[in-house]
């Protein structure tokens, strides 16, 4: 049995982590409407998918923090834990997409498509907005991000028993080897069935994708309630993984022999980033840090919809009005903070305020 959980304090290398990965994912997605497609100036501007991973593999990691023991004395049952976990992806998701479909709609009404208009055929709307379109659906329009959140949904599913899995283990230098064989195992799955390394899999097979990384997640979590590493090994893991991690970007992926020469060792850096940064106590939080990472989420569901906005007007304004390669970088650079802005909005106005209002509901206190 698992010991009692220990207090955690937010506002640290975690939470940090978790808003530049945001951040990685929004200059991937933004990456090629500049002048200039920004892989040009590094491999790592290409690179979403390893953020991607690491919130995956971080989703797994709090959940196991923050449910593990209450799963376990029965203090909050399966359903409700999964209720409670939907609850908080999904009513923003699908604000977001209401909002993507009324902006196609009035740009339509104007005589005028989307931004890149392929991306949003109405037949893939429904599964969409059911949060199912990871579970081997077709859909990879709308708002690309959302299937990383379509697969955390069976993964919410399926905690409680990894939990309980995991509590078992004595040992806990074995929690990540059995989070890396499951990767292996479905890497193995991933290219027997669908020909494709894991990280390449579309995304209507994101629960295949999604799955080993938040086992390893949670495999992580395990071993950090059990005091495992010690906190100079945790600051070695911490820094190791940052530079192993580092030194693999400039690498060209599909350069090497087989994608998994690249894969594997940036997949074991993140883990050693997790378990490294997990186990350090936070002994000078950041209210910035903290209120950072609380706004990665709606970064992370509304970017795109930003992004159809403002690079519809860019581009329709670049074919009108003669614009100079300065002026049309300056413009790329002012999409992050407009994106930040936005978010910030969405996360204040809308997404806090509603899970305000659900939280008595989700936790069964009407």
């Amino acid at each position: 049995m698992a010991k009692p959980l220990r207090a955690s304090t937010r506002g640290g290398a975690l939470d940090l982590l978790r808003l530049l990965a945001s951040l990685l994912i929004v200059i991937y997605h933004f990456g090629a409407e500049g002048p200039m497609r920004i892989e040009r100036f590094g491999q790592v501007f290409s690179r979403g998918f390893l953020a991607t991973d690491f919130f995956l593999m971080l989703s797994g990691y709090v959940l196991g923090r923050a449910y593990g023991a209450s799963t376990l004395t029965g203090r909050i049952s399966h359903g409700r834990f999964w209720m409670r976990r939907v609850g908080r992806v999904w009513p923003g998701h699908l604000i977001v997409l209401a909002m993507m479909a009324v902006l196609v709609l009035v740009l339509n009404a104007l005589g005028t498509d989307a931004h890149k208009p392929s991306r949003f055929a109405w037949d893939q709307l429904p599964v969409q907005a059911l949060l199912v379109h990871a579970w081997g659906f077709n859909s990879d329009g709308w708002n690309l991000p959302s299937w990383s959140l379509s697969a955390l949904v069976v993964c919410y599913a399926v905690f409680p028993w990894l939990w309980r899995a995991v509590d078992k283990v004595r040992r806990p230098w074995v929690l990540p080897v059995i989070g890396v064989v499951a990767f292996a195992a479905c890497e193995v799955v991933a290219r027997t069935m669908f020909d494709h390394a894991l990280s390449d899999l579309q995304f209507r097979f994101g629960v295949v994708r999604a799955l080993p990384l938040f086992i390893l997640g949670v495999c992580l979590a395990r071993a950090v309630e059990m005091d495992w590493p010690s906190e100079k090994a945790a600051k070695a893991l911490l820094v190791g993984g940052c530079v192993g991690l580092l030194a693999m970007q400039p690498l060209d992926r599909y350069a090497l022999p087989d994608e998994l020469i690249f894969d594997l060792p940036c997949l074991t850096a993140i883990a050693a980033i997790v378990l490294g940064a997990g186990r350090l106590p936070v002994r000078h939080p950041k209210a910035w840090i903290e209120e950072g990472a609380k706004l990665s989420f709606a970064l992370f569901i509304t970017h795109i919809f930003v992004g159809v906005i403002y690079w519809s007007a860019v581009h329709k304004l670049i074919e009108t009005v003669p614009i100079g390669i300065g002026w049309q970088w300056l413009m790329w650079l002012a999409s992050f903070p407009i994106a930040i802005g936005a978010a910030f909005l969405f996360h204040t106005y809308v997404d806090q305020p509603l899970q305000d209002r659900l939280a008595p509901w989700l936790r069964g206190k009407r």
